[in-house]
């Protein structure tokens, strides 16, 4: 113990207890905040296990870049159930989207480790990412819950959302969710709706779905 004239005691270990002093309130706030978020998430998930998707954030997002460039805000979405999708339209978005979405639990993990392959390869060649392994059921907890972008922060909360919704809602449920949520157009959001029901079947089977078109034979479905 070091004494410097008539001063108390220096006694490092002092700092440290002050240190943890500070540092346990800041814990607690940051576990009563996770807490908190764990407990919505959970609550929202179970509300839209039922009840319609009223709005998103995808759909503010959007309606603020459109008033910040002086565009008219335009926000179009009719809810309509999956008894009253046309048969053809949810297959050839799952063979399109995600045609492993009746097997996995909310994630493709063969689908990911190609998807990891492919972006390595392309990366070295300079052409940058160029291949996606989302499922539908990551997009649905994306679109529904999260904002665009590929942020670690919003890959991880897709990813618990994910497993929420997988272990909460029906196969059936995350394909109505996510059909009645999807952006289809400058403020159209759902594929039943006007021109974006149109242009629906035409997207999901001629635009990146083609190889598990071939693989699903969806292409001969579609058009009967």
């Amino acid at each position: 113990m070091l004494y410097l004239g008539h001063s108390k005691p220096f006694r490092p270990e002092s700092r440290l207890t002050r240190a943890r002093g500070l540092a346990r309130p800041v814990l607690r706030i940051f576990v009563a905040v996770g807490l908190c978020l764990i407990s919505i998430s959970v609550v929202a998930v179970g509300l839209f296990a039922f009840l319609p998707v009223p709005v998103t954030p995808l759909v503010g997002l959007r309606a603020v870049q459109a008033g910040a460039s002086g565009r008219p805000i335009r926000v179009a979405k009719d809810w309509v159930s999956i008894e009253a999708m046309a048969p053809h339209l949810l297959k050839a978005a799952i063979a399109s989207e995600d045609f492993r979405f009746g097997e996995h639990r909310g994630f493709d993990f063969d689908a990911i480790e190609k998807a990891m392959k492919a972006n390595e390869r392309a990366e070295r060649r300079g052409n940058g990412r160029i291949r996606g392994a989302s499922t539908i059921s990551q997009q649905t907890a994306k679109n529904v819950f999260l904002w665009p972008g590929r942020t670690w922060l919003r890959k991880g909360l897709e990813a618990w959302l994910t497993i929420l919704i997988e272990a909460t809602w029906s196969k059936r449920r995350i394909l109505e969710v996510y059909l009645n949520v999807i952006e289809f157009g400058d403020g159209v959001y759902g594929v039943e709706l006007g021109e974006a029901k149109q242009h629906a079947v035409a997207y999901f089977l001629h635009g990146n779905g083609r190889a598990a078109r071939e693989q699903t034979g969806i292409g001969d479905v579609a058009e009967a």
